[in-house]
């Protein structure tokens, strides 16, 4: 896999919003540096390969059994932090859409007025963990590995960990 490096280039960017689209230039010229580094780094990967992959992830994922014997008590305080806790306790990694799923539950909790409360102190530590496998089950068993690819490809420095 290729690894980028950030452009050297300029890129203009206008603030005055008097300006038309056709003014600015070509669209690669008007992203913003991280924007065109991910637009360099989706067109350097080839779909097929990150099909290939995926298809290749989704049967392993498949393969791992979702442990039988669970109701550990662990202490939590976000719901990423109790995912990295299980993959720890039990020795198996969970799936990539659990882990995202898990960060936007945490990202729910922005701005609420528990926000700063321990999450086990607001949810049972045993329901957390149930429902954490019970996700982890739909997404080892139903997931499609062409979902998984599109996913990838529109973030391709996620798919790297994968």
């Amino acid at each position: 896999m290729k690894r980028l490096r950030p452009s050297a280039e300029q890129v203009t960017i206008l603030s005055d919003d008097s300006s038309s689209d056709d003014e600015a230039g070509p669209e690669s010229e008007r992203l913003p540096p991280a924007a065109k580094i991910h637009q360099q780094a989706a067109e350097s990967i080839p779909k097929d390969a990150l099909l290939s992959k995926a298809q290749i992830y989704q049967e392993y994922m498949k393969q791992i059994p979702i442990p039988s014997h669970r109701g550990s008590v662990v202490p939590f305080t976000s719901w990423t932090g109790l995912g990295t806790s299980l993959e720890q306790l039990y020795g198996q990694p969970l799936h990539y859409l659990t882990n995202v799923h898990l960060g936007q539950l945490d990202q729910l909790r922005f701005g609420s007025e528990d926000e700063d409360r321990p999450l086990d102190a607001i949810i049972s530590p045993t329901k957390a963990e149930a429902s954490i496998w019970l996700i982890e089950e739909v997404h080892r068993l139903s997931s499609s590995h062409h979902y998984l690819a599109k996913i990838w490809f529109n973030d391709p420095f996620e798919s790297c960990f994968y």
